[in-house]
């Protein structure tokens, strides 16, 4: 048999070898200066291939090429002298379109060595052009930095002297109206700062209120003048004036400047705080720096109408003698059920915060008569609604030798007073006509609609369950058709006789119809839901019966069960979300924005 004249298997192998061995050198050893291939005269092959190579990644091995030829001739370095002639450094080889697979690579041709020398010649200018602008702008930035380094050496020659002669009443922000032509020593933040050729205009709190302040002269000369920045706290001297006619400033004065100090230093560039927080700054990062958000007019502004409301409140609770109490957040009971209690350790035993004080309000009846408390409730539910918190100022009231008229009465009394105070006081009347100018206050006397006849309404107005079926009697109406039908409605409803299946085991049972009960929810526009209260039982049976029916052991709840054993009577009470009555006076879309440190599902900071 004759001898194969193929090569065997292990010399195909042998070969397969050397060109891999041979192609590994040839990437390895390629420089950035010059491939390992060299052609005829010696001069180094630059591979370029428009299609598959990279001018970023390219190296110019024939494995590794440059996309562009001009890129291919920047990678040797080249001096301006070259540029006439870039052949003369090395032969460019390039990949025809059309025969890639067949790997050919041919000389660059003359048309395109001319085009890549005007190439060439537009990047040398280009580069010029860029080393010019460095030039000029290093140039600038050294001017403006010999200009910031005298203005800050005869800066420092300027100071200012606090003349000890000259008497300053030291005083607040809110007083200075009735200071005209007093000299005045006030501190606070700078809250808004213009500064111009001749005069800096500054806007400093206190907290109180805003004052003008006018620097002028030496005052704009100085270090600290320089170095002034918003929310920077600072000490102005000077005179108190009267606003020229046709101009405005807070409180229609401005103080006159003689003696300015920074007292805390604020920073400035990247960390200043014009540019921590703006319009559009997402809501979780806005939440994060509160503490800032909180120096915002409209933050301001709501804080200062949320303490005149509580004030309020107090003064229309006191002028009816209801007794203010401080019942406690950690309990052992639950008022509204186990699955929105936050539960705590309590020394071995399981406690609770609270999310009503209403049963221990209850206790104080028979000694100190009518009470009520503004403190925090806590609700565990998860949800993120956005009339939702999981810690609310809860005001809450307990009312007693009372039937379920007069608690409706004192209800829609007490909110109608409490707004009356708000826009008869100059500063929230300002507030709520800035962020509400549409607001109406409530008239006497609201709707009360019954719970049987809001199914109607809801059915007979197209608003629909989520599930798109209509409501029926029993059902929880939910928060958006609750606020819907409010909204359509557009006045205050109190919604009366809810389904006992609904309410709690204390809620005392409508006579005429024992499966419903005395309570009810007063909703207003575009919030829903503010108040919540009922009648509660006063029959000590009838309790008991309310403790079997909702499953609840009454053995924990003696002391309530108590109020009923010794000398029961008829008494009734409600709650009211401060932050919600709060979103609905100033229309704040959210209740996060009525609470200083909002808490809700899975935000407890800062």
């Amino acid at each position: 048999m004759a001898e194969s004249t193929q090569p065997s298997v292990v010399q195909q192998a042998q070969d397969a070898a050397s060109k891999l061995a041979a192609t590994v050198a040839d990437t390895l050893n390629f420089s950035d200066s010059k491939p390992a291939d060299a052609d005829k005269s010696g001069l180094p092959l630059l591979y370029i291939d428009e299609k598959a190579g990279s001018d970023s990644t390219g190296t110019g091995a024939e494995l590794v090429p440059f996309a562009t030829p001009l890129a291919a001739y920047q990678s040797l370095k080249p001096s301006p002298e070259s540029d006439a002639n870039p052949s003369a450094l090395a032969t460019f080889m390039v990949r025809k379109q059309d025969s890639v697979e067949r790997n050919e690579w041919v000389e660059l041709s003359a048309s395109a060595k001319k085009k890549l020398v005007k190439t060439i010649g537009g990047w040398r200018k280009q580069e010029a052009k860029q080393a010019a602008e460095g030039e000029r702008l290093a140039k600038e930035k050294a001017a403006q930095e010999e200009k910031e380094r005298k203005r800050r050496e005869e800066a420092q020659s300027i100071v200012l002297v606090d003349d000890p002669t000259k008497e300053a009443k030291r005083t607040k922000i809110f007083a200075v109206p009735e200071l005209v032509g007093s000299r005045v020593r006030v501190q606070g933040w700078v809250h808004r700062f213009r500064p111009q050729k001749t005069n800096y205009f500054l806007i400093v709190r206190d907290g109180t209120a805003m004052l003008q302040c006018i620097l002028t002269g030496d005052c704009i000369k100085t270090l600290d003048a320089l170095d002034l920045v918003t929310e920077s706290t600072v000490e102005v001297v000077g005179t108190i004036e009267k606003v020229k006619e046709g101009q405005t400033a807070p409180g229609g004065v401005e103080l006159i400047v003689d003696y300015w100090k920074i007292i805390g230093r604020a920073p400035g560039g990247a960390d200043a705080f014009d540019g921590r927080l703006q319009p559009d700054t997402d809501a979780s990062i806005r939440a994060d720096l509160r503490h800032l958000e909180l120096r915002g007019e409209i933050a301001t502004s709501v804080m200062r109408v949320r303490a005149l409301l509580l004030r309020a409140f107090r003064e229309r609770f006191h002028a009816r003698r209801v007794t203010e109490v401080t019942p406690p957040c950690m309990v052992q009971t639950s008022v509204e059920g186990g699955s929105t209690l936050f539960e705590f350790d309590y020394y071995g035993a399981k406690a609770y915060l609270t999310q009503s004080s209403q049963l221990y309000l209850e206790t104080a009846l028979p000694s100190l008569g009518d009470v009520y408390c503004i403190q925090e409730s806590f609700r565990a539910e998860k949800s993120l609604t956005r009339r939702h918190l999981s810690e609310y100022t809860h005001l809450e009231a307990e009312l007693v030798f009372i039937e379920f008229k007069d608690l409706l009465d004192h209800i829609e009394g007490m909110i109608c007073e409490v707004v009356d105070i708000l826009l008869a006081d100059p500063v929230s009347a300002e507030i709520i006509k800035t962020l509400n100018p549409d607001f109406v206050p409530p008239q006497r006397p609201f709707m009360r609609l019954d719970y049987r006849d809001a199914i109607k309404y809801l059915n007979e107005h197209g608003i629909l369950k989520e599930d798109g079926s209509d409501h029926v009697i029993g059902d929880d109406i939910a928060e958006a058709a609750e606020r819907k039908m409010t909204d359509q409605i557009g006045r205050p409803i109190m919604l009366i006789h809810f389904p006992k299946a609904l309410k709690s085991f204390y809620m005392k049972a409508l006579e005429s119809a024992p499966d419903f009960t005395e309570s009810v929810d007063v909703l207003v526009p575009g919030v829903g839901e503010v108040v919540g209260g009922s009648m509660r039982i006063a029959d000590l049976e009838e309790l008991m019966a309310g403790y079997r029916r909702e499953g609840i052991p009454h053995e924990p709840y003696y002391w309530f069960t108590d109020q009923r054993k010794y000398g029961t009577t008829e008494h009734g009470g409600y709650g009211l979300g401060v932050e919600r009555f709060l979103a609905w006076m100033l229309k704040r879309y959210t209740v996060r924005e009525c609470s200083l440190y909002p808490r809700w599902m899975g935000r407890a900071t800062p």
